[in-house]
Parts: C-alpha cells; sequence; structure tokens
C-alpha cells in the first residue's frame, strides 16, 4: 500500500463516529456553499447582460429601423409570422422607417413582431 492509502486507513480508525459525522457534514456545507456562490455569480451576471443588451436595443432602434421596409424574418422557427410586403403611398422610406420605429415604441412590442400592410402619408390641409 501507498503510505498516503495507509495513513489515511490509521487515521480512520482512530476517529470517532461523531467526528467523522461533523467532518461528513462539513464537507458537505462547502460542496454547497459553493454551489450557491456560483449560483448567485451566474444570476449576477445574467443580470448584468440582460442591463447591457436593453441599453443597446434602445440606443439603436432608428438605426436598425431603416434598414428593412419589410416586416423582418421570423425569430425563431415554431414562431411563424407574416413576410408580406409593404406599400407606401406618398411616403419616402426614411419617413416610413421612422413611424415603424414610433409605433413599435410606444406599444411596447418588438419591430421584429409587428406586421405592417400599408404606410400612407396624409397632409394637413
Amino acid at each position: 500500500m501507498t503510505p498516503v492509502i495507509q495513513l489515511a486507513i490509521e487515521r480512520g480508525q482512530h476517529l470517532s463516529t461523531a467526528e467523522m459525522l461533523t467532518n461528513a457534514g462539513i464537507v458537505i456545507l462547502v460542496v454547497f456553499g459553493v454551489l450557491f456562490m456560483m449560483y448567485i455569480l451566474i444570476s449576477i451576471s445574467g443580470k448584468i447582460i440582460q442591463a447591457i443588451t436593453k441599453v443597446g436595443t434602445k440606443a439603436e432602434p432608428t438605426k436598425a429601423a431603416p434598414a428593412t421596409a419589410t416586416p423582418a424574418a421570423p425569430a425563431a422557427p415554431e414562431e411563424i409570422y407574416s413576410s408580406g410586403s409593404l406599400k407606401l403611398k406618398n411616403c419616402d422610406e426614411k419617413t416610413a422607417a421612422m413611424i415603424m420605429a414610433i409605433v413599435a415604441d410606444d406599444s411596447g412590442i418588438p419591430l421584429e413582431e409587428l406586421i405592417f400592410k400599408s404606410i400612407k402619408l396624409v397632409e394637413k390641409d
């Protein structure tokens, strides 16, 4: 036998049942303590990442809107959106994109979930 195993066997024979249970309890507490710390760190980092992505999406709604004048492709395969075309009547693409961004922001619905069929410019008399 190796000296480490022999030493463990000799020390184990001298420990009482209460000492062994105490040692086992300490080991369990340390393991659960480390798992709890990992849980806290992961949840904090997740909240930080969510805050960063919210700030990033709030800062660029007008930049993302002019890129497309038609509804965006589905975000996930299980979500089905219409892929119809957008008809602009007396309205340029830049103005239509701004209107779509304003509607999405005011309604709180993401732009890729909204479906615009037509946008018509109405002039005041």
